[in-house]
């Protein structure tokens, strides 16, 4: 009778592993970036290179000189970071913002919890949120540069459509009255672009780059369904009530940084709770928080907070809801 071979888990491996996933997050990017150099020119891309050399270089320095661990930065996730916190700043944003900001993602966020799937917050939502408290006039900054391949840009240069509706309504306007004031369109908050931070550029490239990674099977449905279908319906609510003074479900989708947030930065692996069930929860907790300091909040947008407050859940999540044993 052959002996038993008993080794410790996993038993089957698959071909995926964190230099995939984390490329195919950044192919997922792609069009979202691509459709932001074309309106933005040379600032979108000097912000993506700094933050992707900037996130880079700080991870090399703290494993290499300071922990001096084995070098990681081959594995795209740094990148990864880099990438998505040049997404999260306004298009006019200096280079050096951009280095704070990787700075406080990867030397705080990340590499103090013990790098790479050890740390509880999104290191690059940290950056951003570290910038926006320190440097809030830059962080609101809107005003939108040149571009390589637009001679005239024609867009709101001095607010995100989340804050002119918000001052709006603070002034005692109406949402017709905002809508129709500032040429407001469906259309193109879904093809074009929008006033607000250079990955919020258009709804359709982050809609392509979530198709792609549901494709690829590097998410699950589940967390970006459940902040949409929640932002969704919590929105109507208060849009049914009152039309004239709260947005509707469409409008609180395509504006701002929900779809951005609830697709690349809400699924990341290791500050999302693991089972089904969690992921739900999880999702659900962003939307409604989301939608709460958006209409109620000092701040016109709220997914990055929202984000940041459900992670520090989830060690609770996982604890009570569990996956299924293999």
């Amino acid at each position: 009778m052959k002996k038993l071979l008993v080794s410790p888990a996993p038993h089957i491996r698959g071909d995926n592993n964190t230099k995939s996933l984390m490329r195919d997050v950044v192919i997922a990017l792609s069009p979202s970036f691509l459709v932001s150099v074309y309106f933005f020119g040379f600032s979108a891309l000097m912000l993506a290179v700094t933050g992707v050399a900037a996130c880079m270089g700080v991870e090399f320095v703290i494993q290499k000189y300071i922990i001096k661990c084995k070098v990681t930065i081959d594995d795209y996730s740094a990148a990864l970071t880099g990438l998505l916190l040049a997404l999260n700043l306004p298009p006019s944003s200096p280079w050096w913002l951009v280095l704070i900001g990787a700075i406080v993602a990867i030397g705080i966020a990340k590499m103090s919890f013990g790098g790479l799937g050890q740390n509880v917050f999104n290191p690059a939502l940290v950056g951003r949120v570290f910038l926006l408290i320190s440097f809030p006039a830059l962080m609101t900054d809107w005003s939108i540069p040149d571009s390589w391949f637009i001679e005239e840009v024609d867009a709101y240069s001095g607010a995100t459509a989340l804050s002119i509706v918000k001052s709006g309504l603070a002034s005692g306007l109406t949402l017709d009255q905002i809508f129709a004031n500032n040429n407001f369109s469906y259309m193109e908050m879904l093809f074009s672009r929008i006033g607000g931070s250079v990955g919020e550029i258009s709804a359709l490239a982050l809609i392509a780059g979530l198709i792609y990674l549901l494709i690829r099977r590097v998410i699950r449905p589940h967390i970006p369904f459940a902040i949409l279908g929640s932002v969704a319906l919590f929105t109507g609510i208060l849009w049914l009530i009152d039309p004239a003074h709260f947005t509707d479900p469409l409008f609180n989708i395509l504006t701002g940084g929900i779809l951005l947030g609830a697709i690349f930065m809400a699924t990341d692996y290791v500050t999302s709770p693991m089972s089904p069930k969690g992921m739900i929860i999880f999702g659900v907790g962003i939307g409604i928080i989301t939608i709460l300091i958006r209409n109620f909040g000092s701040y016109p947008e709220g997914i990055s907070f929202a984000i940041l407050i459900m992670n520090a859940t989830v060690p609770l999540i996982n604890k009570y809801f569990k996956p299924k044993k293999f």
